[in-house]
């Protein structure tokens, strides 16, 4: 049984020896990203000595690379997956715009348009009952129509989405899709 394993470690020395060999013999060998080897086809195209076969050889690499271009077509969109991205989109959007009116009403109440205009407003006339544009547009009035109407729009906008997507699934089938070429610079 130790005669087995004696053999089996001898094997084992001899192929990474043979292996470390080969890597000192041959050099390394870099390959296009168009899978085009550059690899030389004998040691002495590697390793030039005259200059004549070193001005082949560079003119051969200097090539300059393509651009590589794919040629791809979407044909079909996941309805459910337009229907979480635009959720989440329009929900953010929705808080964006609550936030928005409740500074641009904090803006506006600073700035004294509100009294501005109640005073214009009483000036003329109109004024029958102790007009306040302040107390009709409150910041709590204000914040529970725009916290109303972004619950809305993000029903909508989801909806709308998603027919948008069944119907580019159905028109894809009819036309095969929007192509598209991509290219790397």
């Amino acid at each position: 049984m130790n005669e087995n394993v004696d053999e089996n470690q001898s094997r084992q020395a001899k192929n990474a020896s043979d292996s470390a060999s080969a890597s000192e013999r041959s050099p390394r060998v870099a390959r296009s990203v168009l899978g085009e080897g550059s690899a030389p086809k004998s040691e002495s195209a590697a390793w030039p000595l005259n200059g004549n076969a070193a001005g082949k050889s560079s003119r051969q690499r200097k090539r300059t690379p393509r651009a590589r271009r794919m040629s791809l077509s979407l044909t079909r969109v996941d309805a459910w997956s337009v229907a979480k991205v635009t959720l989440l989109l329009s929900v953010a959007f929705g808080i964006i715009q609550i936030v928005a009116v409740a500074l641009i009403w904090a803006l506006l109440n600073v700035v004294g348009v509100f009294d501005q205009v109640t005073q214009i407003v009483s000036s003329t006339g109109l004024d029958t009952g102790g007009f306040n544009l302040a107390s009709v547009f409150s910041l709590g009035t204000v914040l529970s129509a725009v916290t109303i109407l972004s619950i809305v729009e993000v029903v909508v906008a989801t909806l709308f989405a998603v027919i948008i997507a069944a119907l580019y699934n159905v028109i894809s089938q009819l036309v095969g899709g929007v192509h598209v070429t991509l290219g790397d610079d």
